[in-house]
């Protein structure tokens, strides 16, 4: 273990089980705040290899967000209601796509700094492994993000052969 993260840990006030409630409706607004986000650029990063990762980082944030659904409500609160993602998605183009990438990796790594110590005050053990856990897969999120960022095409995996698929992606799933 991290010697700092331990220092932390000793010194970190633990959270009450009236607090606890509260705490995971916040890291319920902030995770579903990430997630709207990655959804909207989705419909916009028409560049194959990074939307296949936006659909993986989509889907993990789902299972969170059921997650911490189903621990609001088992500790007898309501699930908060969650913002739209913002509209102004920034820049297009595969640079602009990449951009996006690294933005969205900055905005990964920043929800996970501001609550990792908050989450280590948590003395409730499943809610703590369950956040911790989320905490843990969205570096990950942020690391696939940072590669995209800096253009690998490969970050999920490499095809056989090496052949790329060529185009992108269309914004939404049916054309009429």
């Amino acid at each position: 273990m991290d010697a700092g993260l331990q220092d932390l840990q000793g010194k970190a006030e633990r959270v009450k089980p009236s607090e606890l409630l509260g705490l995971l409706e916040e890291f319920y607004r902030g995770k579903a705040g990430l997630l709207r986000r990655h959804e909207a650029l989705a419909r916009v990063a028409a560049q194959y290899d990074l939307n296949n990762i936006y659909q993986y980082v989509i889907a993990r944030e789902e299972q969170h967000e059921t997650w911490l659904r189903d621990a609001i409500l088992a500790s007898g609160g309501q699930v908060p209601p969650v913002p739209p993602a913002e509209s102004d998605l920034g820049p297009s183009g595969n640079d602009g796509q990449r951009s996006l990438a690294g933005r969205d990796a900055d905005a990964l790594e920043a929800f996970v700094a501001t609550w990792r110590p908050r989450v280590a005050a948590v003395n409730n053990a499943r809610h703590r492994l369950m956040l911790d856990l989320i905490l843990g897969e969205t570096l990950e999120q942020a690391r696939f993000f940072r590669q995209a960022a800096a253009g690998s095409v490969d970050v999920l995996g490499r095809r056989t052969g090496g052949a790329r698929t060529a185009g992108g992606v269309l914004p939404s799933r049916w054309v009429e």
